[in-house]
């Protein structure tokens, strides 16, 4: 049985997968499955991973979103680490080397995450102070934005067993949702090591695809907070997050003349500060 399920979610990215796939198939470490899933490409995807039969299991399904391509990812997956590899991403060769023998050792995290290389529209960008990387607990980080890559992580299988798996109902943030769950119960180990190269700029990349994507943020906090399940510290962080997206979002839709939109997230704000 392989140590590490590797899972890339894929969809009409027909050369940039193959480019994901070559990263996966020069790691160092070699004790790993491969799985990719094709949610629904018409770009012919399919033909052009054929070339790779024996070094992966190719999956299609109708198009449903990148949760459900993960999710159906680890459910196919049979090992006791899982990985996620987006399919406009690159790994280092020593990725899974390194990052496997640092589980190993700190068996005290069940997940870990790594540092990465920035590549925006063709050039290297530094990434600002906001974006320091830490170890430990950190859900107050991870209230405030998104500071793990989903092509960084390593997860022993039984988090998502306790947590759940990526919401489906959300086509953005759903990284951003998963950490919050996973970093409310359990501390998190950064590599201090650039071991993924992350591109963005290109017109497809979903995390352009919304003007406000602090809405989807909003859903995943309000989430939590009704599951009534963080603890008081936990609940006090997250209350005072949500009502500060929830006040960049009503200037924004009032700023586009969506008043509706604004008024919808007053209301959350009252009932949450209400409820404080």
């Amino acid at each position: 049985m392989p140590d590490v399920s590797v899972i890339i979610p894929t969809y009409n990215r027909t050369d940039l997968v193959c480019n994901a796939v070559d990263s996966v198939l020069a790691q160092t470490f070699s004790n790993y499955e491969l799985i990719v899933v094709d949610d629904g490409s018409t770009d012919g995807t399919e033909k052009k991973l054929r070339k790779y039969s024996g070094k992966l299991k190719y999956i299609y399904q109708n198009n449903r979103g990148v949760s459900s391509a993960r999710n159906r990812g680890i459910r196919e997956s049979s090992s006791e680490y899982i990985c996620f590899l987006d399919s406009d991403d690159l790994w280092k060769k020593r990725k899974l080397e390194i990052q496997f023998d640092e589980m190993k050792k700190n068996p005290e995290f069940h997940i870990s995450y790594t540092d990465e290389i920035w590549i925006r529209n063709g050039l290297r960008v530094n990434p600002r102070k906001k974006h320091k990387k830490f170890s430990g607990d950190l859900f107050e980080k991870s209230l405030e934005m998104c500071i793990i890559s989903a092509s960084s992580v390593m997860i022993k299988r039984e988090i998502f067993d306790k947590v759940g798996y990526f919401d489906e109902n959300l086509e953005v943030c759903e990284d951003y949702d998963l950490w919050l769950r996973i970093s409310k119960d359990y501390p998190v180990h950064f590599i201090d090591k650039p071991l993924i190269i992350k591109y963005g700029g290109h017109k497809d990349q979903l995390s352009h695809k919304y003007w406000g994507n602090d809405r989807f943020r909003v859903y995943s906090i309000e989430k939590l907070l009704k599951n009534e399940s963080l603890e008081p510290r936990q609940k006090n962080l997250a209350v005072k997050e949500l009502i500060r997206k929830c006040e960049i979002l009503v200037n924004g839709f009032k700023k586009r003349k969506k008043y509706k939109e604004a008024e919808y997230y007053l209301k959350i704000i009252k009932k949450w500060k209400y409820n404080e």
